[in-house]
């Protein structure tokens, strides 16, 4: 009995894997183990036999078992120690460094202008980017024969055959978001538009799709001196020059009368715009008095109240405030160069609550 229970413990101390441990398990214990066999041969013996025999093969199963066990989780240690030894990180090391996100110039422009004109009182209203073709253009006093009721300018929903719901298009202007404002809130009312609209246009200043932000102030006494006023505020407040000087030129819009093209005094020497000072005109929005018929679309009664509304693109506003020269920039192009004009993320709240930061 001592000689097989050294010749076990032996093979279980020069076991060197799992599979050796296994095999010494199989030729001790298995069911044609050598100390198995041993256990049944206590079925021959005489009960004098079995109870000297018994409790010395129990013991020495007992012995090999937990020799066995021991011998497996010594190896388990030393594999885990090796590896650790070969997968060692210098946890005091300084952290890789990573790149921080930009806010994109469209986004950037667009917080500063719902700010600037939230200190005047404009809260933001929000509209459907599909609109029928009555908010796009019929609310709006835009006539059947205007040219931007073509399908050259405008994307147009398809239709099925046999459809006879009222044409929608994708909204070529911010301005159906006034009609709904009006509808929803009546008068008075003080609110911008900002978002997407769509227009079939590609070039060097022009996409199909781009970003506007609308303006809209009804109320019984409001005058063109009022708009004059918001915009003058407003220039000074985005370009952030003190001395700004607005042009009112005569123009024609179907949804407002009069109306105006706006120009800001400017100088282009050297190739560098500067807003406030030289002898130059930029036009940069169009204006006006919302005309009666819009004013009925909308809900409110034009024998009552008068209101002003403007337009402006954002994409344009920020390609003048930062010198983006190519508005195609802001979509189709490799976003690292946003770095390039220094944009980062804004530390102020956002439309969305928050920080940008």
């Amino acid at each position: 009995m001592d000689d097989l229970r050294q010749k076990y413990l032996d093979a279980i101390a020069g076991a060197g894997g799992e599979a050796a441990i296994e095999e010494v398990r199989v030729q001790a214990l298995g069911k044609k183990g050598e100390i198995s066999l041993k256990m049944r041969e206590l079925g021959q013996m005489s009960a004098e036999e079995r109870q000297s025999m018994g409790p010395k093969l129990n013991a020495l199963k007992d012995e090999i078992t937990s020799a066995l066990a021991a011998r497996k989780a010594s190896l388990a240690d030393a594999a885990l120690e090796e590896r650790l030894a070969a997968e060692w990180l210098d946890v005091t090391l300084p952290g890789r460094p990573r790149s921080r996100g930009t806010i994109h110039p469209v986004s950037q422009v667009t917080e500063e202008i719902t700010a600037i004109f939230a200190d005047m009182g404009f809260a933001v209203a929000e509209g459907p980017q599909i609109e029928s073709d009555w908010f796009n253009f019929d609310a709006l006093n835009i006539p059947p024969e205007h040219p931007a009721r073509q399908e050259h300018d405008t994307f147009f929903m398809a239709r099925a055959a046999g459809d006879n719901r009222p044409p929608h298009v994708l909204r070529t202007h911010t301005s159906p978001v006034q009609i709904r404002a009006m509808q929803a809130r009546g008068a008075p009312i003080r609110v911008i538009a900002p978002g997407r609209v769509y227009r079939c246009d590609y070039d060097q200043t022009h996409t199909p799709m781009f970003h506007q932000v609308e303006g809209l102030a009804i109320d019984r006494d409001i005058s063109m001196a009022n708009l004059k006023w918001v915009l003058e505020e407003f220039c000074r407040a985005f370009f952030e020059v003190e001395g700004v000087e607005l042009r009112f030129r005569a123009s024609h819009f179907p949804f407002t009368e009069p109306s105006a093209e706006v120009d800001i005094r400017c100088s282009w020497e050297g190739g560098t715009l500067k807003i406030g000072e030289g002898n130059d005109w930029m036009e940069i929005l169009g204006s006006g008095m919302v005309h009666p018929k819009v004013l009925k679309a909308g809900g409110i009664d034009p024998d009552q109240w008068q209101g002003f509304a403007f337009g402006m693109g954002i994409d344009r506003l920020a390609m003048l405030k930062y010198g983006i020269p190519d508005l195609r920039a802001f979509f189709d192009s490799d976003l690292r160069w946003l770095r390039h004009y220094g944009f980062s993320a804004l530390d102020m709240p956002t439309l969305h609550g928050g920080l940008n930061g």
